[in-house]
């Protein structure tokens, strides 16, 4: 049971990096026809698929899990490697792509720490609501003799 937790713990992360680093934090898509939407959204999974393979051999590269490449830095990466073109030449892109691949090392995250356990707690979280004031305070105080200013 644990092991199928810890999967769907990596789907989850997979949807945020998809919401956070492919979407910019955008809560929705923009499109507002069905058909414009599937498009879109089968737009974003394929760029993530493509992102994450390249993740995947930057790993290989480096020797390590794939979940230990940055997802967000080495997206950055690799979109503005192909958003950038450069024009020396059509044939740049794969020395490009090779260069990066070099540079795998940069994109590792330190190993996740294991055998941490959270139990849960019922917080006390401070409302939103004020406090009252003693009403004494309001109404007891009196200048004094000839108002404030003398």
């Amino acid at each position: 049971m644990a092991d199928l937790y810890r999967q769907r713990w990596e789907i989850e992360l997979g949807f945020r990096e998809i919401k956070q680093s492919l979407q910019d934090a955008e809560p929705v898509l923009r499109s507002e026809q069905p058909e414009l939407v599937r498009q879109e959204l089968w737009g974003v999974l394929i760029a993530y698929t493509l992102l994450r393979r390249w993740m995947g051999k930057m790993a290989e590269h480096v020797k390590v899990e794939p979940q230990r490449i940055s997802f967000h830095t080495a997206s950055y990466a690799i979109v503005n490697l192909l958003a950038i073109p450069s024009l020396d030449s059509a044939g740049t892109l794969p020395k490009q792509l090779e260069a990066l691949l070099a540079q795998s090392r940069y994109f590792v995250l330190p190993p996740r720490r294991t055998g941490r356990y959270f139990p849960r707690v019922v917080k006390n979280w401070p409302t939103n609501s004020r406090r009252k004031k003693c009403q004494s305070v309001l109404t007891d105080w009196h200048w004094p003799e000839g108002g404030p200013l003398r």
